[in-house]
C-alpha cells in the first residue's frame, strides 16, 4: 500500500485545487439571520441578503453548473424551507411552527457540480 503525504495541492497554475466532480460540499454557511444578519463561519459563500424576517439569500462565491443540486438547511427552533436553489444562491425561508416567518440562526450546505 501507498501513503500520499502533502503539506499543499496546488492547481497546475498554482491555485488552490478545485474540487469539481466530488461528494464533498460545495458550500456550507453558519449564519446568524436576527438583527444585523452575519456569517459565522462558510465556504464558498460571499455574502448574505436579508430579504426581510425569516428570508437570506446565501450567496455563492463560486456558482454551482445549474440549479440541479442538493440543498440542506437546519434552523434553530424553526421550520426550514429551502425555497430555490439556483447556480448562484441559495434561497432560505424560516418560518415557526404556526408558520409565521421569524428570524433565526441558519445552517446550510449543498452538493453538487460547480460550473
Amino acid at each position: 500500500m501507498s501513503t500520499l503525504k502533502a503539506d499543499t495541492i496546488q492547481s497546475t497554475g498554482g491555485g488552490a485545487a478545485t474540487l469539481t466532480k466530488q461528494s464533498a460540499a460545495k458550500m456550507w454557511c453558519n449564519m446568524n439571520g436576527t438583527g444585523t444578519i452575519a456569517i459565522n463561519g462558510s465556504f464558498n459563500v460571499s455574502s448574505l441578503d436579508d430579504n426581510g424576517t425569516g428570508l437570506y439569500d446565501m450567496n455563492y462565491t463560486n456558482s454551482m453548473s445549474d440549479g440541479n443540486y442538493s440543498g440542506q438547511v437546519n434552523i434553530q427552533n424553526a421550520s426550514p424551507q429551502l425555497q430555490t436553489t439556483n447556480a448562484s444562491y441559495l434561497y432560505v425561508q424560516s418560518k415557526n411552527a404556526s408558520g409565521t416567518l421569524v428570524d433565526s440562526l441558519v445552517w446550510a450546505s449543498n452538493n453538487g457540480d460547480l460550473a
